[in-house]
């Protein structure tokens, strides 16, 4: 094309919109740019068939089962009727509930004291605390429950004095003899070795700093523990002890290798065995158990909150908070947000 042409081309163009009947089109300079609002987008999310047939196939089979289940009698629903408000079975609810709560508040005891040796410089208390957790933990709960169910058969008295000379204090073994105690005793020295090990971890999770920072505010080693290390800790500690809990009171089902019969489970295959009707009963003490650890994982759910307070990981419940006004140009910006956290 030549020069002419062009030249022509560029003057007739702004013509164009008067000749089609249209208004000339506002020129927009780059301020006009600025102060346009940022265009609005609309995102489509997508489709995901197969989640949703997926979704569909196990609604499917979960009724399938549930319907199968109320027709079938071998269940037995009558007789889970029947027992799960025997006062028998209520009964060993509250000794599996007890068994759980004295187990765990002697492993919680035990094994902070583990941890501490695990983290102490004497190489004596480490190793010994090592060799603890390692055989605790290498060898299964139902061997050591039945280890601890003959400890009375073999010391039947205990003895303190110089070895290879008469003793100077014999004292009968009237501890092990107690099977609820004895149950205590085994499920705590197990679940020990497993504490240690959380507590140790949540220790370790603070940064060394802190307990520089309070050796240089004059703090004592308690006062650091108390009010530096161990609350930043705890949200580290708190949700494996959580559950552990639950998997206490569940492991409480095998104290019958003691052997301990007064426990629910103990005591729902003792009716078993005499009614003949041992479905009916296992869905009986599964009832009970699915209460109690419901009611526990409520628990630690707040316990959860409120250890978790200040970190960022915590969920109000509240919406996203909406943007502020868009900045006028010649105007001061407005405050970006006047929550800064707290009660208040």
């Amino acid at each position: 094309m030549s020069e002419p042409e062009s030249d022509r081309m560029i003057e007739a163009e702004p013509g164009s919109n008067r000749d089609s009947g249209r208004p000339p089109r506002a020129r927009r300079g780059r301020h006009d740019d600025d102060d346009a609002p940022p265009e609005e987008i609309v995102a489509i999310p997508l489709r995901h068939p197969w989640r949703n047939v997926v979704a569909v196939l196990l609604v499917l089979g979960l009724a399938v089962f549930v319907l199968d289940a109320a027709q079938r009698s071998d269940y037995g629903w009558p007789d889970v009727g029947k027992y799960i408000f025997d006062r028998r079975i209520s009964q060993a609810a509250w000794v599996t509930l007890w068994l759980t709560i004295y187990a765990m508040i002697g492993a919680i005891v035990i094994g902070l004291l583990l941890a501490i040796m695990r983290l102490s410089p004497n190489p004596v208390l480490k190793s010994i605390a090592w060799l603890y957790i390692w055989i605790f933990r290498g060898t299964p709960v139902y061997v050591q429950l039945v280890f601890w169910g003959i400890v009375s058969l073999i010391y039947p008295v205990f003895t303190l004095g110089i070895p290879f000379m008469d003793p100077w204090v014999t004292i009968p073994n009237e501890v092990f003899t107690n099977l609820f105690i004895t149950a205590v005793i085994g499920l705590a020295l197990n679940e020990a070795a497993y504490m240690s090990e959380i507590v140790r971890a949540g220790l370790l999770s603070v940064d060394e700093g802190q307990e520089e920072a309070s050796t240089a505010l004059a703090m004592s080693w308690g006062q650091t523990m108390r009010f530096v290390v161990v609350p930043q800790a705890m949200k580290i500690i708190i949700p494996p002890t959580g559950n552990e809990v639950i998997s206490m009171l569940k492991t409480t089902s095998l104290v019958a290798a003691i052997p301990l019969s007064i426990d629910l489970y103990g005591v729902s295959r003792g009716i078993s065995a005499v009614t003949f009707t041992p479905v009916p009963l296992l869905i009986v003490a599964s009832l009970w158990y699915l209460l109690f650890t419901s009611i526990l994982m409520v628990g630690q759910h707040f316990i959860e909150k409120r250890f978790s307070r200040g970190t960022g990981r915590v969920k109000t419940g509240k919406e996203p908070a909406t943007p502020g006004p868009a900045a006028v140009p010649g105007e001061p910006a407005p405050p970006i947000s006047t929550d800064f956290g707290g009660k208040g």
